[in-house]
């Protein structure tokens, strides 16, 4: 179903980030896939332990995890370039990745056809890179985080479900279909759609009230998703996600569905979320 398609069904609507938050799957994306594949098309070898060591800080242990692929790139470049090695077109690069309407492989394919220089040339081989070598890993190196199924399974018969993802669209339909997530999911918006906060709002005109909203996520990206459109956050914590989890099912739902929230139980929730990431 895509997006057009989709209509309301229920009173409440869950969003549902994937990697780092419902599937397991953010740290091996990272340490065998992303970070990886830069050093093996800007020829970074000689630096590679460091340089993987600080793409797998910014991505995953600081405020800066979950940050879109290309945005992380720049960042990375960009403390090569000052570090270790030159990197060719790093201006370019900067200002299509601050001024793009759409950081993903196909906006990246539309500047290069509009002249965009070698280095966006290298910025797509990466990324495609990326999404095959993610494609080649095994099956069992990819799945939930425990109490995810039980706790969507919950949410799903007082809420419309939607996954809201910034990564690869056959990835995560193959991963959530691997082990039966799908089932309790009404719609899933991945990269190519746009934004989370693209996603949210769009989703919010087919009618839901945004104190009926959550978003559920492990990343800056995902909180600030949610208060661009006005809607609450449930954050699932990096190395205590199963206990989030667990959480999600037993207090958030229910809070959400009872109209309380908000206040002082969002709050502690946030401050949780900012707490872990410091």
């Amino acid at each position: 179903m895509t997006l057009q398609e989709f209509r309301k069904t229920k009173d409440y609507l869950i969003c549902v980030d994937s990697d780092g938050c419902a599937m397991d799957t953010m740290d091996i994306k990272h340490f065998k896939c992303f970070g990886p594949c830069m050093v093996t098309e800007w020829g970074l070898e000689a630096w590679a332990e460091p340089i993987l060591t600080r793409w797998n800080e910014i991505n995953l242990y600081t405020m800066t995890r979950g940050i879109n692929r290309f945005k992380g790139l720049l960042l990375a470049l960009r403390e090569i370039n000052d570090q270790y090695t030159p990197i060719e077109g790093l201006a370019e690069l900067a200002d299509w990745v601050e001024h793009a309407p759409a950081l993903s492989n196909d906006g990246a394919r539309r500047a290069i056809e509009a002249g965009g220089g070698e280095v966006l040339k290298k910025a797509l081989r990466w990324s495609e890179a990326v999404n095959a070598s993610i494609n080649q890993l095994p099956f069992e190196d990819k799945k939930p985080f425990a109490g995810v199924a039980e706790g969507l399974a919950y949410a799903h018969q007082k809420a419309d479900i939607a996954i809201v993802s910034s990564a690869n669209l056959q990835a995560v339909e193959e991963e959530w279909a691997l082990y039966g997530l799908l089932d309790h999911v009404d719609l899933l918006l991945a990269q190519n759609v746009g934004s989370k906060a693209f996603c949210i709002a769009e989703l919010l005109k087919k009618g839901y009230d945004p104190g009926k909203v959550l978003m559920t996520g492990d990343a800056p990206g995902d909180l600030d998703a949610a208060k661009t459109n006005g809607v609450y956050y449930y954050p699932i914590l990096v190395r205590h996600e199963g206990e989030s989890w667990a959480e999600f099912r037993e207090t958030a739902v229910d809070k959400l569905t009872a109209g309380e929230y908000g206040g002082a139980y969002q709050q502690q929730k946030l401050d949780a979320f900012l707490d872990n990431l410091k």
